[in-house]
Order: C-alpha cells, then sequence, then structure tokens
C-alpha cells in the first residue's frame, strides 16, 4: 500500500517540483498540498495522511509554522509522521522538534529535496516511527553545545546505552521503564548519569534528552543522515 502524503509548501515553485517528485514515486501517494498552516490543518483532517511534508516557515507569521504543526500532530495524531524541510541548519528549530521524542519526525535542509532518494528514504523511515536528522543539524547543535568527544559514548554503562536506546525511539521514563522492567526511579537515576557523562548537566531536561539522542544517532551512524 502507497505512503500517503500531504505536502505544505508556500513557495509555488518548490511546490510543483516536490509535487511531480512525490507522484513519480511508486510507493507513494500524494493526497494534496497547501501553502499555509491553516491549510495544512485542515488538509490533515480531511485527507488523514500517514506523512506530512512540510517548509518550516509558511503564512501565515512566516516563522515556525512547520514546527507548531508537527507538535500539534503529536497530540491529536501521534501515528502521522512529519518530515520538517528548512533552509537552514538551527539548532534551535531541531531541539523544537524533537521535543517529545524522535519517533516519526525528520528533519532535512531544502538542499536534499534535490537527491529524489534522500526526501524519498526520509518519508519512508518516518512513515514506520523512525527519524532522520540532517548531519548538518547535528553537526550544528553539537558545536552549538560545549565542545565533546563521541568517544563520551564510551563513558556509558551498558545499562545506559540501553536506556539511551530506547530514548532515542522516543520513549518518556515511565515507558522506558516499562520496556526495561525497571523502575521509574532507576531509570531516571540513570538518565541523569547519562547526561552528566555527556556534559549536559546543566541544561533544560527537554534539550539533554534531545541532544543526548542526537549525539547516539550520530554515534552509530557516523557521517551520513542520521537514521533511527
Amino acid at each position: 500500500m502507497a505512503i500517503r502524503v500531504v505536502l505544505a509548501e508556500d513557495s509555488v515553485l518548490l511546490r510543483e517540483g516536490m509535487s511531480r517528485l512525490i507522484q513519480s514515486q511508486g510507493e507513494l501517494e500524494l493526497a494534496g498540498t497547501c501553502g499555509d498552516l491553516p491549510g495544512l490543518l485542515a488538509m490533515i483532517e480531511a485527507e488523514k495522511p500517514d506523512v506530512v511534508v512540510t517548509d518550516i516557515r509558511m503564512p501565515p507569521t512566516g516563522t515556525d509554522e512547520g514546527i507548531r504543526a508537527a507538535a500539534q500532530l503529536r497530540v491529536d495524531h501521534p501515528d502521522i509522521g512529519v518530515v520538517v524541510l528548512s533552509q537552514y541548519a538551527n539548532p534551535a528549530y531541531a531541539l523544537a522538534l524533537l521535543a517529545e521524542g524522535s519517533q516519526g519526525r525528520a528533519y532535512l535542509l531544502k538542499e536534499r529535496v534535490a537527491d529524489v532518494e534522500e526526501l524519498v528514504g526520509a518519508i519512508r523511515d518516518v512513515a514506520k516511527g523512525g527519524s532522520v536528522i540532517d548531519p548538518k543539524v547535528v553537526d550544528a547543535l553539537v558545536t552549538a553545545t560545549s565542545p565533546r568527544s563521541r568517544s563520551d559514548l564510551d563513558r556509558l554503562t551498558p545499562r545506559e546505552g540501553e536506556i539511551l536506546g530506547e530514548m532515542a525511539q522516543g520513549k518518556n521514563n515511565a515507558a522506558i521503564a516499562a520496556t526495561l522492567v525497571l523502575s521509574e526511579r532507576a531509570v531516571e537515576k540513570h538518565t541523569n548519569s547519562i547526561f552528566s557523562k555527556l556534559g549536559l548537566s546543566e541544561e533544560r531536561d527537554v534539550n539533554r534528552r534531545v541532544k543526548a539522542v542526537l549525539l547516539y544517532l550520530a554515534d552509530r551512524n557516523g557521517g551520513a543522515s542520521y537514521t533511527s
């Protein structure tokens, strides 16, 4: 069965180009297109797509409409995947997009759209609940924090590595505890240890979780698009 996609992009030229790209792929079905946030939310309710591909900035404000749509979908339609496209590798947008977990979320730079397989692969991955983060976005986010070596991940105990892997799937502490048959208090203790070993102990908790996950994904995938 084809993956049904709704596309939101305010640039008519880019919207037409991506529409043709999506329609050219046998595994994808273009359910509809729009150019602003109200149109996107209405189309989601009407079409119930598997994946939304959206520009990060659209009318009415031209700021963070794509991020806001992704956040609302996490609440209203958690099974719908979202691929956010941005012209810039903005760490703040990545943190906002992944604040409630990385499951079913992708952040790609618009320059990747020229590579058909890059975009189609991201759509395919988020439809299955995976995540794809553009390597330039990961680099920008890691650079924005205190310099650290990926070898910091080697300092984690096997149990901490297990917990970080579950965290990378978008699970909260309660879900991780249930999966690994641990108490929530034990998970919280291990999680704080992970943050400390990765040098994230002085940050807001939601930012620490996202940055820890991005470091984990970067270490696992070393240089390609970071996929979970």
